[in-house]
């Protein structure tokens, strides 16, 4: 009988646990803070159905934790990509029909392709001459003893991007750090608007306005498309380095991150255990089985990246990484699988290499509450002593 990554995995953590791992229990308690004071009825829930790789909800929902059942459900499950209470459902909802989140139709294999290229081994080099000289400058208060909240460095960062791949003509009247600041809101409102649990009165509306504040500022020149991909860039990249970082910090693994050969490994651990995209919200179009458990078409499927990476119940170590088809799966799989994978990876080993010289510790943290995803409004380091 084949079981499950993910169980497996539990005991071994268990252990290291036991056997007195101070630094990693640290970090874990830290980053568990941004699950329990975003969304503490859905992460609860979440925490406590994990034991088996699926379980039915009711009559519609399915919880799937599995690595197996998770993958199974993204590349062999017929999916509607466009039902309410998906990503492609939200960005109908905010009338951007056709875009690259509708994953669906012609615009959107498009869309794909257009940004696989952009988003390519040699776009992402072309991407770094953007972004890493503006990670040194704002790092360098380090140095001189000072101290750097890397949310808006990681907003900073992820708004040149954005700028550098949509190049909003000189009549959008914003800059990089604005775009992002619009985009993030935008991504708070969009994604609160699907995301499981109690809704605000008035979300869905509140994130029709969000998602033109966005498109004013790219210029009249933008389509939905370019919002879209400013949205998930910013919302993703604020959600996962300051995090990633923290564990870092907290975990002390600064000499992983010193290591050349080391880092790759280690980005991709990080990225793992954080995964920026915990929760995947699916519609099933047709019948199916998912972990072996029958699925109805127009089942809610909500498919816990978080638990099928094994983020609960491993810590990242880039000595001893998980493998690749596990760790990946916080980036999707099949062919809807995550475009930006490579320039998240990219980005946080260049993060790291900067920052390992100076072993920072946090000083100070605060989670975002009005986020979508789970992530830190706030989290200040300084070099060691």
């Amino acid at each position: 009988m084949t079981t499950d990554p993910t169980i497996r995995t539990r005991t071994r953590t268990r252990t290291r646990a036991k056997a007195g791992t101070e630094p990693a229990t640290k970090a874990r308690r830290r980053d568990r803070r941004v699950y329990l004071r975003s969304h503490p009825l859905l992460f609860a829930l979440l925490a406590a159905t994990r034991g088996r790789p699926v379980r039915r909800l009711g009559g519609g929902t399915l919880l799937v934790h599995g690595t197996a059942a998770y993958r199974e459900a993204l590349t062999r499950l017929p999916l509607d990509r466009t039902a309410p209470g998906t990503t492609g459902g939200a960005a109908r909802a905010a009338r951007v029909e056709g875009v690259l989140f509708d994953q669906e139709g012609s615009g959107h294999r498009a869309g794909r392709r257009e940004l696989a290229e952009l988003l390519g081994a040699s776009g992402t080099r072309e991407l770094r001459a953007v972004w890493h000289p503006l990670l040194l400058r704002r790092l360098a208060p380090l140095a001189l003893g000072g101290t750097v909240d890397l949310v808006p460095l990681a907003r900073e960062l992820a708004g040149s991007v954005v700028y550098a791949l949509l190049r909003p003509g000189p009549e959008a009247h914003t800059s990089p750090y604005a775009l992002a600041e619009a985009a993030a809101e935008a991504a708070a409102a969009s994604v609160r608007s699907h995301l499981p649990g109690p809704r605000r009165p008035g979300a869905g509306a509140a994130a029709i306005r969000a998602a033109e504040r966005l498109r004013v500022l790219l210029g009249p020149g933008a389509d939905a498309r370019a919002a879209m991909l400013a949205v998930a860039a910013v919302n993703t990249t604020v959600a996962a380095l300051p995090r990633a970082v923290a564990w870092c910090a907290d975990a002390d693994l600064w000499d992983q991150a010193a290591d050349p050969a080391l880092r790759p490994a280690l980005a991709d651990e990080l990225l793992r255990v954080t995964a920026a995209s915990p929760l995947l919200p699916r519609v099933a179009a047709a019948e199916g089985s998912v972990g072996g458990c029958p699925v109805r078409a127009g089942d809610r499927l909500l498919l816990v990246a978080r638990h099928a990476a094994g983020a609960h119940v491993r810590d990242p170590d880039g000595r001893r990484p998980a493998e690749p088809g596990v760790a990946r799966l916080v980036f999707g799989a099949g062919p809807h699988a995550c475009p930006g994978a490579r320039l998240a990876r990219e980005q946080l080993v260049g993060v790291l290499a900067a920052l390992a010289p100076h072993r920072p510790v946090v000083t100070r943290a605060r989670v975002d509450r009005r986020a979508a995803l789970p992530g830190w409004r706030s989290l200040v380091v300084r070099a060691a002593a």
